[in-house]
């Protein structure tokens, strides 16, 4: 038996790094925390991803792309401006093929996404004056400018004007969503910060589900939908500028959720359904129950939860942190 099973073993594909382990996660049906609402609501649970979000797949397919087509090399210095997770996850993808990369981030960097960049090898840029808007966006950008100059090989990502961005979850994500939902959705719910990851899925989705709504959960203090700018503490959600790669139109509707009732969320998610999911997961949460008062029955939703709430410690689940938000 020992030797049938060694032979066995021997012809089973195994993954000869850890970002050939990016994709395929798993898609739950969230039968308690709606239960009793008529809605389904089924959730693609990213942040099962081995760098723990859903920022895995673009790092992975902008990477790999680049290096197909010569725009990287092995001599390239990867750059980027990221709350965190893109940095996390470009980091990782980065110390499988040898690359340098700098992440350039703020002090609403989440300490643990930190410590993990540094593990990882990755030099970190923190910018701490705060743009017009109030966040940080804007100076992490400039940031990037400066460092391009002044690093040679210098390749800088661009998650908000790279179109590989939402062709990674077009090809992934949204992929594995129509081979998994057991029927039809009537709607798409996620968070937006690049948009990149709502634009991907719903365009694969309405190539099998023609008639499926898109709705986008958006912070408040966001300008991506021409809210006015507002302090926001949540990293991963939002935007103080419109992505280059965003297009309007194929949103139908846009849900705003504030940090307090995006701490709920996380705590309701977590408290029903045992999913310890970050900030922008909670965020969905709250949307989504804003949104079932006004729906029909029966009515099928299907969103995805992009990261982990370990990165969130010190913030979401942190009560210290939640008493210092705006009441």
């Amino acid at each position: 038996m020992p030797a049938l099973i060694h032979k066995q073993d021997e012809n089973r594909a195994l993954p000869s790094s850890v970002i050939e382990c990016v994709g395929n996660t798993p898609l739950v049906s969230l039968q308690r925390l709606f239960k009793g609402t008529g809605v389904e609501v089924f959730a693609k649970l990213e942040y099962m991803n081995p760098g723990g979000s859903m920022k895995d797949r673009p790092a992975r397919y902008m990477i790999e792309q680049g290096l197909r087509d010569g725009s990287i090399t092995s001599d390239s210095h990867i750059i980027e401006s990221s709350s965190g997770n893109l940095g996390v996850a470009i980091a990782m993808v980065a110390r499988v093929y040898g690359l340098a990369f700098t992440c350039v981030v703020d002090p609403k960097t989440a300490p643990s996404n930190l410590k993990i960049l540094s593990q990882l090898g990755a030099r970190i840029e923190m910018v701490t004056e705060a743009d017009d808007q109030g966040g940080y966006l804007k100076t992490r950008i400039k940031r990037v400018q400066e460092l391009l100059h002044n690093i040679p090989h210098a390749v800088w990502m661009n998650q908000y004007v790279n179109e590989r961005n939402w062709q990674a979850h077009y090809h992934g994500t949204g992929r594995e969503m129509v081979e998994q939902l057991p029927q039809a959705p009537d709607c798409l719910i996620a968070a937006v910060s690049t948009s990149g990851s709502i634009l991907g899925c719903a365009r694969r989705l309405k190539e099998t589900y023609p008639h499926v709504k898109v709705i986008a959960v958006d912070a408040v203090g966001s300008v991506i939908f021409g809210s006015p700018p507002q302090r926001r503490e949540l990293p991963g959600i939002g935007s103080s500028r419109v992505p280059e790669i965003l297009v309007r139109d194929e949103i139908d509707e846009v849900i705003h959720v504030n940090d307090r009732e995006s701490v709920q969320g996380c705590r309701d998610l977590l408290y029903h359904e045992g999913i310890f999911a970050g900030g922008s997961s909670g965020s969905v949460v709250a949307a989504i129950q804003k949104l079932i008062p006004r729906l029909p029955r029966p009515y099928r939703i299907c969103t995805i939860f992009p990261d982990r709430g370990d990165r969130y410690l010190d913030m979401v689940y942190d009560e210290a942190w939640v008493d210092r938000l705006p009441k």
